[in-house]
């Protein structure tokens, strides 16, 4: 059998009280973690302070250091 070329991913570690930001998609933005379950993850938006809860998501792209929240 021949090699492929294979994109691995792997769920997110999220930890409460991280910082984090979302480069795309319809959660784009800026968010902190507030809670982390083995199937959900909280999170709230620093500007409105609104919450949500969804399905673990996220995938790790890269770490680096930006201002927090941004400016869209």
């Amino acid at each position: 059998m021949e090699p492929s070329k294979v994109s691995v991913f792997s769920p997110y570690p999220f930890s409460e009280g991280q910082k984090i930001n979302i480069a795309d998609g319809p959660r784009k933005g800026d968010w902190e973690v507030i809670g982390v379950t083995e199937r959900k993850v909280k999170l709230r938006c620093p500007v409105s302070l609104r919450e949500f809860e969804w399905d673990r998501f996220c995938y790790h792209v890269s770490d680096r250091d930006q201002p927090w929240p941004g400016q869209d």
